[in-house]
Order: structure tokens, then C-alpha cells, then sequence
């Protein structure tokens, strides 16, 4: 009786293992999965609700489940994840640690007001509320006019705070302090998901997305330009995106902004591994 309970057991565990590896083996097609990642643990010196850098990473992963570069989150006109009313076009660069977008002005139902601007108020409050740290929008427009400081309190009940500044990825000095903002946002998740945008989530939010894809995933030139094509939603036909697509091909890896090889294995597409 006891070894046929053992056995039963011993089936039970196979089977259990089974499962296991074949839910990995069907996991995220495009991003890498989470590398290294601890197990859960409570850290006695920190104050109550600590999380792990690595398991902030993973909260956002999946909370959004974005298993690719081109899938969105919410839609062209705003559409798709209630939660994040207020962007357009959401997708992952660097999955649980940076986002892209556009502002979504146009199909407001909250209040309509012209493309060429930046996040309005509801689109700043959500970002907030979900727990991103830093907003960067990527044109000069009407920024002057924009609540630079967003508090708010996240679903949880903690109380966040919204940083939103501008930076152009046109300017190398820029894109040099863009990078600084991905860095520590990887470096130190607690501070929260960085979200960059563009009016719509196309252009010069996915020459910011193909720059860090180059500088911090090890991305070649043409897998980044195609990641810029695709990412246009049908909108890369004009001739005068050929300066963007020359900055991406022509781009250099600037010193001193890198991520370990565990990092860039949870959060980098595979296409950049």
C-alpha cells in the first residue's frame, strides 16, 4: 500500500513537471523570458510591501502581457485598456521597464483638441496611477502648457508621483539624456515604468524605441529600421522619413549605458538577443 502511494506520488510529480515545461516552452514569443529571476522573498530592512527590483520588472510583464514589439495595448484612438485612457497606440520597447506611444488628443472623449500636442491631463493621471515614474514627450509642442508633476494614488494604495519632461530623439545630446532616463529606470524599477511618445506612437516615438533597442539590446542597424517600419501602422511610405530611418542605420553605441546580460534577457525582444 505505502510504495503504490508512492508511485501515485511520483506520477503526480511527473505530470506537474510535465506541465511546467511545456507552459515554458509555449511562453513569450518575442520577448525573452524573465532571466534569473529570485524567488519571492521579504526583505526584513525594507518597509512593508517591498518588491524586488527583478519582480517590479515582472509585475509590469504582466500586467500588460505584451508578448511582442509590434502588439498594442490600446489601440489608435485610445482604445483597449481602460486603464491607460489617455495614450494611443501603447506598445513595449524594453518590456516591463519602457513604453511607446502617442498622445491621444484627437479621439478624446474626455475633451478634443488638435494632434500636435501632449498628454492631456486624464492621459498624465492614469500614467500616474498605474505606477510610471517619467513620461517623456518627444516634440516641443505646447509643452509650456502641460502639468510638468502628476501625484496620484496608484490602485494599491501608494502614493505616486509623474515626472513628465521633454527630450527630441533628432539631437544626439538628447537622445544622450533619454538614454540616462532608460537607464535608471532599468537600473532602479521601483521608480517606475518610463513611457515615451510622439503625437501618434509612430515616428519619432519609434526612433527613440529603435535607439535604445540599438544601444541597450545589442540591436543590428536593418532588424532596427524594419522594427521602425512595422511600427508605423502603414505610415512609413513617405520619402522624407528617410532621414530617420539614415539615424537608426548610422547610429553608434554611446559608452557607458549598459545593462547586464541577465537584464537584457528579460526584457529585450528576441530579435535583439
Amino acid at each position: 500500500m505505502i510504495t503504490s502511494t508512492l508511485n501515485g506520488f511520483s506520477r503526480l510529480a511527473l505530470i506537474l513537471t510535465a506541465v511546467v515545461v511545456s507552459t515554458t516552452a509555449c511562453g513569450n514569443p518575442s520577448f525573452a523570458p524573465e532571466a534569473g529571476l529570485p524567488s519571492p522573498q521579504k526583505n526584513s530592512s525594507s518597509a512593508p510591501g517591498f518588491v524586488l527590483p527583478s519582480q517590479k520588472i515582472e509585475m509590469f510583464q504582466q500586467r500588460y502581457k505584451l508578448n511582442d514589439t509590434h502588439q498594442k495595448l490600446v489601440d489608435d484612438h485610445g482604445d483597449g485598456f481602460a486603464p491607460l485612457y489617455g495614450v494611443r497606440n501603447f506598445r513595449a520597447v524594453l518590456n516591463g521597464v519602457v513604453y511607446r506611444g502617442g498622445a491621444n488628443n484627437t479621439y478624446n472623449k474626455f475633451g478634443k483638441r488638435s494632434n500636435m500636442n501632449p498628454l492631456p491631463d486624464v492621459g498624465l493621471k492614469n500614467l500616474c496611477k498605474e505606477g510610471f515614474g517619467t513620461a517623456v514627450y518627444l516634440y516641443p509642442d505646447n509643452f509650456a502648457t502641460a502639468s510638468k508633476s502628476t501625484s496620484c494614488q496608484t490602485a494599491d494604495g501608494q502614493a505616486s508621483k509623474l515626472t513628465y519632461v521633454h527630450f527630441t530623439p533628432f539631437s544626439d545630446a538628447d537622445v544622450t539624456s533619454i538614454f540616462s532616463k532608460v537607464q535608471t529606470a532599468l537600473t532602479h524599477p521601483e521608480t517606475g515604468p518610463l513611457y515615451l511618445h510622439c503625437w501618434n506612437g509612430w515616428h519619432a516615438s519609434g526612433l527613440a524605441s529603435a535607439l535604445i533597442l540599438r544601444q541597450f539590446c545589442g540591436m543590428d542597424p536593418e532588424t532596427a529600421v524594419t522594427y521602425w517600419n512595422l511600427n508605423t501602422d502603414g505610415n512609413a511610405a513617405d520619402a522624407r522619413f528617410g532621414n530617420i530611418r539614415a539615424r537608426i542605420r548610422n547610429f553608434v553605441v554611446k559608452p557607458g549605458y549598459t545593462i547586464s546580460e541577465a537584464l537584457r534577457r528579460q526584457v529585450c525582444p528576441r530579435t535583439a538577443l
